[in-house]
């Protein structure tokens, strides 16, 4: 058992699968020689060589070309885009190309490739650096869409995403990089579409993910204290496919439901689920389902005005006992 950042475990994620298959290969910007922008790929080119671990040229459309190209020629390459924000720039590929690439030739070409992509506010990059983007990612037919919140997570939902064969854009909070936690030795495999109840409870189920998961946490454990509510937390961490068995079964348990998205309010993830709990699950609840969300606002630079914007512990707790209380 070590204790690794979420940093440590995106690079021992990669060098798993790296070692495991030949075929597996990483391209991007600076992931080589620099060891990535938020050095989550240091030691990677020394392990593994410049033929599998490639710095590209500034194209997020050419990184997201050659992935494609390799994918289908037999290749398993794992991608980065430096920030998700730059997502809008290779936006074709994830919607239109390697999205459709299976169905539209009938089985005949399969594109198992991985994009990984820095997502998320919190560290003072402004608005074209710091958006939560999921959100657009889990519309598109064909993508599968995970959100870690831990480094065990990271490991063995990376090994997932690398061993399945499609194609997997796989989201790392850039505020969690720094984030310490216990990581087994050996191999480390998960399973796609599982959420994991992180926290049980009875009062009321409460759905996060990535960052808004230790908050989500923080805020339980506060309502606990200070009001006697007893939450629920559940780390959805895979959006496509979605595990609703954990999260209906919890709400069936609870009675009252709390989504916690960092991505904007309009037509983010959260609306889904509340959607599906409200078809599947009406009769369980006893009360309006409750989204805690980032306003449909750019997010600001300014620290007093992001930490405003992105769901914090308070304004959890706070939200979730008022709503309790009426």
């Amino acid at each position: 058992m070590a204790e690794l950042t979420y940093r440590d475990a995106v690079a021992r994620g990669i060098a798993q699968e790296m070692s495991r298959d030949s075929d597996v290969v990483f391209l991007g910007e600076d992931i080589a020689k620099a060891g990535g922008v938020f050095k989550a790929t240091v030691g990677l080119l020394e392990q593994f060589g410049p033929l599998r671990v490639r710095d590209t040229p500034i194209s997020e459309q050419a990184i997201l070309g050659a992935a494609m190209g390799a994918a289908m020629t037999g290749l398993k390459p794992i991608a980065e885009i430096m920030f998700s924000d730059f997502i809008a720039v290779c936006f074709d590929y994830l919607a239109n190309e390697f999205s459709k690439s299976r169905y539209m030739t009938n089985g005949q070409v399969k594109c198992p490739l991985v994009v990984r992509t820095g997502n998320g506010g919190g560290a003072r990059f402004g608005a074209q650096h710091s958006q939560s983007v999921e959100n657009w990612c889990m519309m598109i037919p064909g993508l599968k869409v995970v959100a870690p919140s831990t480094p065990l997570d990271v490991i063995g939902l990376l090994a997932a995403s690398v061993r399945d064969p499609d194609p997997v854009i796989f989201f790392e909070h850039k505020s969690l990089y720094a984030v310490k936690g216990e990581v087994p030795d050996g191999e480390i495999v998960d399973t796609l579409g599982t959420a994991k109840i992180v926290r049980p409870g009875k009062d009321a189920t409460i759905l996060a993910l990535a960052m808004m998961v230790p908050r989500a946490l923080a805020a339980a454990e506060r309502l606990k204290a200070e009001h006697g509510v007893d939450c629920e937390v559940i780390d959805v961490r895979s959006l496509v496919p979605l595990d609703t068995q954990t999260m209906l079964a919890s709400v069936a348990r609870t009675g009252r439901v709390f989504t916690v998205e960092e991505n904007p309010r309009l037509c983010g993830w959260g609306a889904e689920l509340v959607s599906i709990i409200a078809d599947e699950a009406f009769y369980d609840l006893d009360g309006p389902p409750v989204r805690i969300t980032t306003p449909h606002i750019p997010l600001p630079a300014a620290d007093a005005l992001e930490d405003l914007a992105i769901p914090s512990v308070q304004r959890i707790t706070n939200t979730i006992q008022r709503s309790l209380s009426a």
